[in-house]
């Protein structure tokens, strides 16, 4: 009986002992390659786990890659894995190449990849091209009248400029920027709406794909609308601006003109105080004058007189203009 007992316990132990080989050891991945035509080492297969790497994110897409024709280096695959590439993608790419005739090496598509683009879809926008649509732009002719285009732009993947060369942003910024210099040198808007392809034949000869990871094929004017007077609604903010600036002017110069009166107020009332005082003086003047023996009494009466006769001719005039001033009222 204690026979039997050790005897199974024997085979369940020798049983997990050969599933925690199985599970470190990918035999069964190991045969498929070898079945596949792809010789490598089991030895090889179990170094990859030492070093952390799922052996099947690099036997399989080598697998592909053999069944296509290509010949892959396993030590590149696992490399590039180990860098933080995506194998599988590489060699989708490249088969995808190989099959639209595109000359594609593994190195140019590893390093498109790590550089953060998708390599396939470069392969794939390569073989068939892409279309991007412009937001609309806004642009002003020689008249002031506003244009707003929107364009497609249809462009091809290039393969040598994926790495270093920008993306989309800057075609459409470039595209953009064609379509307002066309439309701000024509003389009025209506050359815009009755050559439209002149923006298209205009930006294309700028060569705008320069240095980005496209190749423009062609240009296409989606839609030209009409917007605004910008010119008109310049002019009237122009005049608006010059017409508070004169306000402006007035009202300083109207500042001014009150302050001098002011200033010449003060000055009458000043001369006003200094004549009353001045008046003040005089009878007391007078007096000394008598009883120093300056003037006489005669002399005294005849300056009465005279200020009678200046007070007469004084009031007569007064009369006159408040008479003129009430016909003026009547009136």
């Amino acid at each position: 009986m204690q026979t039997l007992i050790g005897f199974g316990i024997m085979i369940i132990v020798v049983f997990m002992l050969l599933g925690l080989l199985f599970s470190f050891v990918p035999v069964g991945l190991w045969m498929t390659a070898f079945f596949s035509g792809v010789k490598i080492g089991i030895f090889t297969l179990i170094g990859m786990r030492f070093r952390r790497v799922s052996p099947s994110r690099i036997v399989n897409p080598l697998i592909k890659a053999t069944k296509a024709g290509l010949i892959l280096n396993i030590d590149k695959l696992e490399a590039h894995h180990l860098a933080g590439g995506n194998v599988d993608s590489v060699v989708n790419a490249l088969i995808a190449a190989q099959r639209a005739e595109i000359p594609l090496e593994f190195e140019r598509a590893a390093a498109i990849d790590l550089a953060g683009r998708d390599v396939l879809k470069a392969v794939q926008v390569s073989v068939n091209p892409k279309v991007i649509e412009t937001p609309k732009v806004s642009a002003v002719a020689k008249n002031g009248i506003e244009v707003i285009v929107k364009a497609r732009v249809t462009v091809r993947a290039n393969i040598e400029r994926l790495v270093g060369g920008a993306g989309e942003e800057t075609i459409i910024a470039r595209v953009g920027e064609g379509i307002v210099t066309t439309v701000g040198s024509s003389q009025t808007h209506k050359e815009v709406l009755e050559n439209p392809d002149s923006i298209s034949r205009t930006v294309l000869a700028k060569g705008l794909d320069a240095g980005t990871a496209f190749e423009i094929l062609s240009i296409d004017i989606a839609d030209i609308d009409i917007g605004r007077n910008i010119g008109a609604q310049l002019q009237t903010d122009q005049a608006e601006a010059d017409k508070r600036i004169a306000q402006a002017k007035a009202e300083e110069r109207r500042a001014m003109a009150v302050a001098k009166e002011q200033e010449m107020v003060a000055a009458v009332q000043e001369m006003r105080a200094k004549v009353v005082e001045a008046e003040e003086e005089i009878p007391r003047a007078i007096a000394y004058a008598l009883r120093e023996g300056k003037i006489g009494v005669m002399d005294y009466y005849n300056l009465r007189n005279i200020e009678a006769d200046t007070n007469m001719r004084k009031n007569i005039s007064n009369m006159g203009t408040n008479a003129d001033e009430n016909k003026m009222i009547n009136k």
